[in-house]
């Protein structure tokens, strides 16, 4: 893999355009928040997940390409994710072709919340009027507009977000999703009528706690909810790299026909 430094003109203005920490002492039961000159908590740095959701949202033994790793859903207290009958089958179908059926094996944008888990960092910048999120992975970003409502009639891989202050955290409403990206790599999928909220509360200065709420009347019975820490890089020079996708496994397949 060919790594470089990626850099990304419009998150260099938009990261121009933040606040300054603010010097301001703190409170006691605040002191541990970084926050901006405003008072909103900073969630500014370069973000990873350190779990397997990627492979499989659920609790899931190792198969090829997945290791395993537990559950991430928080709701239903079960652990597992609310499918209709026919939409559980098409997972189980999309499990056995998930080599060359998965988005992401094809090079395509993996869509919110699963570009947030994948095993690669992304970094947040943060003003007053916008929250913007560049991804390492095939050059991902998506703009976080704090006004003005979604957009009607067009979808996004990224979908549209729109975000609001609730205390100390970003909720983020995500819609006009769209349906061709899958969840993880075992197959767990949406139609488009997904619809997204992210939460996003700093909780130290290294870390983060995301949770998401996802919902679509189309495939699930009821909306369902995941959640898990993201942890800062703090390594000296910590900083995004180029990431190039290749359809390694796709063509691999179409060899072995």
């Amino acid at each position: 893999m060919n790594r470089r430094v990626l850099v990304v003109g419009s998150v260099i203005v938009l990261g121009s355009m933040g606040f300054a920490r603010s010097s301001a002492a703190q409170g006691p039961s605040k002191s541990a928040i970084p926050r901006l000159a405003d008072g909103k908590p900073d969630l500014q740095g370069i973000w990873e997940a350190r779990n397997t959701a990627a492979e499989d949202l659920e609790a899931h033994s190792a198969a090829a390409g997945i290791r395993a790793g537990e559950s991430v859903i928080v709701d239903p207290p079960d652990g597992k994710i609310p499918y209709q009958p026919a939409a559980a089958a098409k997972q189980k179908e999309n499990f056995a072709k998930r080599a060359t059926a998965d988005p992401v094996n094809r090079c395509f944008l993996p869509g919110v919340p699963r570009v947030t888990y994948m095993h690669y960092p992304f970094q947040i910048f943060q003003t007053p009027e916008y929250v913007a999120i560049t991804y390492e992975y095939v050059h991902a970003s998506r703009t976080i507009h704090m006004k003005g409502s979604h957009l009607e009639d067009i979808d996004f891989w990224m979908g549209d977000s729109r975000g609001r202050w609730e205390g100390d955290t970003l909720v983020v409403d995500v819609a006009d999703n769209n349906p061709e990206t899958w969840l993880d790599m075992s197959g767990n999928f949406h139609s488009e009528a997904l619809h997204v909220v992210e939460r996003y509360t700093r909780t130290s200065p290294d870390t983060l706690q995301y949770e998401a709420t996802i919902e679509d009347p189309k495939v699930f019975t009821r909306p369902w909810k995941i959640s898990m820490p993201l942890y800062r890089h703090t390594e000296k020079n910590a900083q995004l790299y180029e990431y190039e996708c290749h359809v390694y496994r796709e063509r691999e397949a179409e060899k072995s026909k």
